[in-house]
């Protein structure tokens, strides 16, 4: 029997209310009566699956684990079972677990949600709990979520992503966490914890109100709400410990990517957000573009390749040449509206938003005001994984001025005006 017990003032004045929108669908299509796979446990308040096997042997943090158990209250432990309803803050020690929303589910009402397992291949594993409810028995809001764990042997022996989907998030914390409502008390907490004291890491918004914006925000792109991965290579999250495994963004957002983290004294942190493996060069209105000459890369000296666009399909697919860095690429005779430049080795590590981070100089067919923009592509780096292309935001310039044309060439950077 559980008891309600009382918290401290802060929480009890601490009564917000999000509503989120569903968001990202969660991965179905395995049999079972929701097509969630089997049932791994009845309905029930606090209760676990039985001990169950692995797909595949994952390395977490240095220990190697083949079996685990599905915790009604919203997580995966390693070790055993976990009752535990109220939310507690990493680390905890001897209980490794993942957690995709660690707060007091209760499926015992009718319409109070489910709980599935399934292994639809040998590489993969989903946990998803579909409309659960919410202690005391409560059925009248409802989270729909979603824990897939995915082998990744092509990166080395062990190493595993994880991946959370909230479709659907609108209650916080069960009556017995000190909640009214769904809402207020300890609320819900996303992460993980390696039982280790060590390696522990909480999602944004864990512990207050704003966990319900997991629905409505990613670490994979802005086009994926709900969205949440994390890659473990060699026994260990990306936790910007070193160049090898270099901290990825908490959030993408529009305005570029947010990290959030502890820093201790003399520490340093390496992180991995994109970076630019290209960029498309368009004139919006103006004289067409005669040539362009790009910077020399210290570490990326292969050179570019430049493609045209192709109206017919919406794409640069049209492959114009090659170029080296200092050596001007000359178009036709009228010149050319809009080029694509690839080939810049992710080594390099350019800053999407850096706007001098390729200089690059043009010269155009005739005088007259010009309004163009250079964008930076983004595209994965090969290791460590990130998780999806991310296009960066445009820097839109524009000017009105005037030159005969003479073949100076313009040096310039990303936000600039030709003249």
């Amino acid at each position: 029997m559980k008891n309600i017990w009382l918290l401290s003032s802060i929480f009890l004045s601490t009564v917000i209310t999000f509503n989120s929108a569903q968001a990202i669908e969660l991965r179905s299509g395995f049999g079972g009566p929701e097509g969630f796979g089997d049932l791994s446990q009845l309905p029930n308040d606090d209760e676990s699956s039985s001990k169950l096997n692995l797909p595949f042997t994952l390395n977490f943090f240095g220990q190697n684990y083949s079996t685990f158990w599905v915790n009604n209250n919203g997580n995966i432990t390693f070790r055993g079972p976990l009752d535990e309803y109220t939310p507690a803050p990493f680390p905890i020690a001897n209980q490794p677990m993942v957690a995709a929303w660690w707060g007091d589910v209760d499926t015992s009402a009718v319409g109070g949600g489910a709980v599935y397992t399934a292994s639809p291949d040998q590489n993969t594993l989903v946990n998803t709990w579909h409309n659960v409810g919410y202690y005391d028995a409560h059925n009248d809001k409802a989270n729909d979520f979603q824990m897939t764990l995915l082998n990744r042997p092509d990166t080395g022996t062990g190493n595993f992503d994880i991946e959370l989907r909230y479709r659907q998030l609108q209650w916080t914390t069960g009556d017995a966490s000190n909640g009214s409502g769904g809402t207020g008390g300890i609320p819900a907490a996303a992460g993980y914890d390696a039982g280790d004291k060590t390696h522990f890491f909480t999602l944004p918004g864990s512990f207050t109100p704003s966990v319900l914006q997991l629905a409505n925000t990613s670490n994979v792109d802005t086009s994926t709400p709900g969205l949440w991965t994390m890659a473990i290579r060699n026994g260990r999250i990306s936790d910007g410990s070193s160049p090898e495994a270099p901290l990825l963004p908490n959030i993408v957002q529009a305005d570029g990517w947010h990290f959030n983290f502890n820093i201790q004294l003399n520490q340093t942190i390496y992180i991995d957000p994109l970076v630019a493996t290209g960029y498309d060069f368009v004139v919006h209105s103006g004289p067409n573009i005669e040539s362009a000459i790009f910077p020399v890369l210290a570490d990326d000296p292969n050179g570019y390749n430049i493609y045209a666009f192709d109206s017919s399909n919406n794409t640069y697919d049209i492959l114009l040449g090659h170029v080296d860095g200092g050596h001007v690429f000359s178009f036709s005779a009228v010149g050319i509206d809009r080029f694509e430049l690839r080939g810049i080795d992710a080594a390099a590590a350019l800053d999407p938003a850096n706007t001098q981070a390729f200089v690059t100089g043009l010269t155009f067919v005739t005088a007259g005001d010009v309004s163009m923009t250079q964008n930076p592509l983004t595209s994965p780096i090969p290791e460590p994984e990130t998780y999806a292309l991310l296009l960066a935001g445009l820097f839109l310039i524009s000017a009105a001025a005037r030159r005969a044309r003479s073949g100076n060439l313009f040096v310039g950077v990303p936000s600039f005006s030709v003249q």
